[in-house]
């Protein structure tokens, strides 16, 4: 583009747009505020897809199978992936509206060996592509990685915990994820305006005091700043390359939903983080949708393109991952979670025909995990956009639900879900992501003394086994009070450690451009078998639960005499215990100091590590067998909910959001017959649950609406169901992506048949 044409870009891209502050600071929030259009009507407006879209779409989907068969499709396995390392790739030049591809061809993984070498040598090997000595060379010899950092650091206590798997699933040895880039600002502002801003900043630093309680601080901020500057610099030249110029703000809704692309696909061309997120973007790239219409730029069908080609790039983000990284994270999710809807503080509901739109391409292109779409929902959102969202989610079970009402009081009306259920204000705060801990597995040291029940090894405190023949509930939850202590604080010690060194050696350049200098900061924890922990010590409170020994003394199996009340099933007796126990892990986490002063927060969330999380952990008192699944996230465990959907979610609905302002992960699956006998009652019936979930203080729901013998053919016959699409906890998958032993447990949950 040349410079006389960008200068005139630049001058007309704000026209027809209401001025305000963003105009002179950079603020996105404040530019949607002034110009976005809510929309209270229905869905009648949507356009189907077009047979470009279609052909498009189509010469993705052929490429599915080979890639299912292989594991991937192919790997840039020589050239370590940055900005621009690699050359433009395209699915088809000439017919697609919004292009960029990470590597050279769809679907191709690139290698990001700036989190770990280990972990990209294993994953070539895994998948047959060589290992380039050179490269070994590099990043194990001259160059250090985040988790050659990590390993480095961590003392004795944390790689016990580790390897027992009490603290698992750590960003060690991959990208942390869950940052979110306020992508939206290169659409409206360009890059050379976040450059200057970003110089700005950096000079707000150059005059700090040499204190030595801050020096250590400010120089780390002015060398981030200077990577970040670098970033958008490169983010131009990448761009450039697809012969775009991003340097000046988007002039039309087709430019706008291009230069938010770039932005995002800079940012998954550097990082492979656990969770690449999108943001809000919805209701920002209304606003130049709606100009150009009202303008006669475009047509609604086009509209629709433009959104459908977008939906099918993040549909395709691909990272290279090990085995056991698979294991934990199943089914190649890269939680590009979109967060749509909810209600301003001023009480407008921020629903736009483009939310619509976004839901639309679950239509348009078949169900997919990805993007991960979140609605926000409140009671107050217009009744037609309630409607349309629930039909999406009974057609597709495509859809994951969360708490507007919850959310912005405490974030604000800007915020974005990053993963699965992690509220935060976009561009102007991160978490440092801290996978979980083995709640079930702790109170199994609590009754062996620090003993771990599989090995024998010591591993907590040392305290001394229980060694009465049955268990006592005082003497247990006294034992288990002093595990948690331990745990908590070995936990925030590893997190510490992990951040630190991921700051240093894998730096989100470009995603942390697109902050403000100033960010909020949370130490994102979290916690596993939650339903496990509390139906075990439900047990000993109200059944006779005895220990059986090994010969050693460890006790490494239950008996269980008499019933006992199941959390999940709306019994205080035993939700009360669960309340209790988030409760309680939440104040014993925030003893402990944090890295760059984060804020603790906490989550109750496996993804499908639940799987794993069972694998690892032996036999529970509440009479689950060593090794089961756990159950995930929040959800009681599977099969111990009989009182129905309702009083399932109401159960973990009473979960405290502030003391787990990370996130609670429900995921329920409920018959459609169960929903209503017409598709009329069923869109009315599950929008009266949300509604009343919502009412009574829950925070998430997963929404699958399936039978049971759907996935067992989906088993036994996956190339009939290359679309299949289910919520597990906090995101979707392909069903037919899953392992077989992740598939099984997904069939043994509740299947809710009656509300």
């Amino acid at each position: 583009m040349s410079t006389q044409h960008a200068e005139r870009t630049r001058s007309g891209a704000w026209d027809g747009f209401r001025g305000g502050l963003w105009r002179d600071a950079i603020d996105v929030r404040d530019f949607i505020q002034q110009n976005y259009t809510p929309y209270e009507g229905d869905a009648a407006f949507l356009a189907g897809p077009t047979e470009r879209t279609a052909r498009i779409w189509r010469r993705i989907t052929e490429l599915f199978p080979e890639e299912r068969a292989k594991g991937v499709l192919d790997v840039s396995w020589d050239t370590p992936s940055t900005i621009t390392a690699h050359a433009p790739g395209y699915i088809d030049r000439d017919e697609e509206l919004i292009v960029g591809l990470q590597t050279d061809a769809p679907l191709k993984r690139a290698i990001m060996p700036n989190g770990g070498w280990r972990m990209v040598a294993g994953a070539l090997r895994t998948y047959g592509y060589p290992v380039d000595p050179e490269l070994e060379r590099v990043f194990t010899v001259h160059r250090k990685t985040h988790n050659a950092g990590v390993f480095d650091a961590y003392t004795p206590a944390i790689r016990a915990a580790r390897k027992a798997g009490v603290v698992t699933g750590l960003p060690d040895a991959y990208g942390r994820g869950r940052i979110i880039g306020d992508y939206r600002r290169v659409a409206l502002y360009g890059v050379d305006r976040l450059i200057a801003a970003k110089r700005e900043e950096k000079a707000g630093l150059d005059a700090a005091p040499a204190d030595p309680r801050t020096l250590e601080g400010v120089i780390r901020e002015r060398e981030e700043l200077a990577e970040q500057i670098r970033a958008l610099e490169e983010l131009k030249e990448m761009a450039a390359s697809y012969g775009h110029d991003i340097s000046g703000p988007a002039a039309t809704a087709q430019q706008a939903v291009q230069w938010l692309y770039f932005a995002y696909l800079g940012a998954v061309k550097e990082q492979n983080g656990a969770a690449m997120s999108l943001g809000r973007t919805s209701t920002f790239l209304d606003v130049y949708l709606e100009r150009d219409l009202a303008e006669g730029r475009l047509t609604e069908r086009r509209a629709q393109e433009l959104i459908d080609d977008f939906i099918i790039k993040l549909r395709i983000v691909r990272f290279l991952r090990t085995p056991e990284y698979d294991e934990l994270f199943s089914g190649d999710p890269t939680w590009v979670t979109e967060s749509i809807g909810g209600i301003g503080t001023d009480g407008r509901p921020l629903v736009t025909r483009t939310s619509f739109r976004y839901l639309q391409t679950l239509y348009n292109l078949g169900p997919a995990p990805e993007p991960n779409l979140t609605v926000f929902w409140s009671p107050k959102l217009p009744q037609g956009f309630k409607e349309f969202c629930a039909r999406v989610s009974v057609d597709t079970s495509s859809v994951q639900y969360e708490s507007d009402e919850l959310m912005r009081p405490r974030f604000g009306d800007d915020t974005a879900i990053a993963c699965c259920v992690s509220a935060m204000e976009v561009g102007k705060q991160m978490q440092f992501f801290g996978a979980r801990v083995n709640l079930a597995k702790t109170l199994l040291y609590a009754i062996n003394g620090g003993r771990d029940e599989r090995t024998g090894e010591q591993v907590g405190p040392e305290t001394g086994p229980i060694e009465s023949e049955v268990l006592d509930y005082d003497e247990l939850l006294a034992r288990f009070d002093r595990q948690l202590e331990w745990l908590a604080e070995t936990y925030v010690h590893a997190l510490n450690v992990i951040h630190y060194m991921h700051d240093k050696y894998a730096y989100e350049r470009l995603e942390m451009a697109l902050h403000d200098r100033d960010v909020r900061r949370t130490m994102a924890c979290g916690i596993a078998g939650l339903a496990v922990a509390a139906d075990s010590l439900s047990a000993v409170k109200y059944a006779t639960v005895r220990p059986v020994r090994d010969g050693s003394g460890l006790a490494v199996d239950y008996t269980v005499e008499g019933e006992y009340p199941a959390y999940g099933n709306n019994d205080d007796r035993a939700d009360g215990l669960a309340v209790g126990l988030v409760e309680e892990f939440m104040r014993k986490v925030r003893k402990h100091p944090t890295y760059r002063g984060a804020e603790h927060t906490q989550s109750v969330l496996t993804i499908t590590s639940n799987v794993v999380y069972g694998r690892k952990t032996g036999a529970t008192p509440d009479g689950r067998r060593a090794g089961e699944p756990f159950s995930p996230g929040a959800n009681p465990m599977n099969g111990r909910d009989t009182h129905g959907y309702v009083a399932s979610a109401l159960s973990v609905a009473k979960l405290p959001y502030d003391a787990a302002q990370d996130g609670i992960s429900l995921t329920n699956t409920v018959t459609p017959d169960a929903l209503g006998r017409t598709p009329e009652e069923r869109v009315r019936n599950l929008a009266g649950v949300l509604d009343g979930y919502t009412a009574v203080g829950g925070f998430h729901m997963n929404v699958n609406v399936l039978n049971r013998e759907t996935l067992l053919d989906a088993m036994e016959h996956p190339e009939k169901y290359p679309q299949l699409t289910i919520r597990v906890s906090g995101y979707a998958v392909n069903f037919v992506r899953l392992t077989r032993e992740q598939q099984l447990d997904v069939l043994n949950r509740t299947f809710h048949g009656s509300l």
